[in-house]
């Protein structure tokens, strides 16, 4: 696994948006654009639980709400991903995946409102098929877009989530009590390794308010593009 240039990631991101910005409407009638969902992010298989909630534009492409995903976890976007929602798997497509297993429909085009529209409330997402982390996504309210208000935005969360390459559960238990135990064999290590003190219970919001920030900048600047290009067109 490698990183992607942060400039490619942010032509990405924006694109995304872009795709979402036109008028699309669910079945109320109101168009997405004026609509968001209080998400609930829940890391499977493990407790005390580790979880985010989150608000997020019912325009948002799936590939943009794996973006939030990751800011606010954190993950740091090394490995694959994938949703499950109604019996459908939504990724990046790869035409030697589909190939071998069941059709991938785009996470990039595929928006959070049109699977609300169809009465999906709940969604798998599973990143990094190595360390296999299993989240849960719930819907948990629709609601009008606060004016003025940056999208995407945290609300709140419990605990800290694991490090990139842990190991995948077994290997973020191990991490957990040895970096909790200065006595423990592999403390020494596994410090050095991770490079600083671990905390289980800590939720850097801070830091989760920066990288969501820099999402709602992306998106600001997408949609703003978007509608100097209409008024140019019409």
């Amino acid at each position: 696994p490698h990183r992607r240039h942060a400039a490619v990631q942010a032509a990405g991101a924006v694109a995304v948006e872009l795709a979402g910005t036109p008028g699309s409407r669910g079945s109320c009638g109101m168009s997405h654009g004026d609509r968001i969902a209080r998400l609930m992010i829940e890391l499977d298989d493990w407790t005390p639980v580790i979880w985010r909630r989150v608000e997020v534009p019912l325009t948002s492409s799936l590939k943009a709400l794996h973006d939030v995903i990751q800011a606010v976890m954190p993950f740091e976007d090394y490995h694959l991903f994938e949703f499950h929602a109604d019996g459908k798997r939504y990724a990046i497509p790869d035409p030697e995946w589909d190939s071998l297993r069941h059709r991938t429909f785009s996470a990039k085009t595929t928006k959070l409102g049109a699977l609300v529209d169809r009465g999906i409330e709940k969604l798998s997402y599973t990143y990094d098929f190595g360390d296999d982390w299993r989240h849960t996504i719930t819907v948990e309210k629709l609601l009008d877009a606060t004016p003025g208000a940056d999208y995407p935005r945290y609300i709140d969360g419990a605990r800290c989530g694991p490090p990139e390459d842990v190991g995948g559960l077994p290997g973020f238990e191990l991490f957990v009590t040895a970096m909790g135990d200065p006595d423990h064999d592999q403390h020494g290590e596994l410090m050095r390794w991770h490079g600083r003190p671990f905390d289980p219970e800590r939720v850097d919001e801070p830091g989760i308010q920066a990288r969501l920030g820099k999402l709602a900048r992306r998106r600001a600047i997408g949609k703003a593009a978007f509608a100097k290009s209409q008024n140019k067109i019409n």
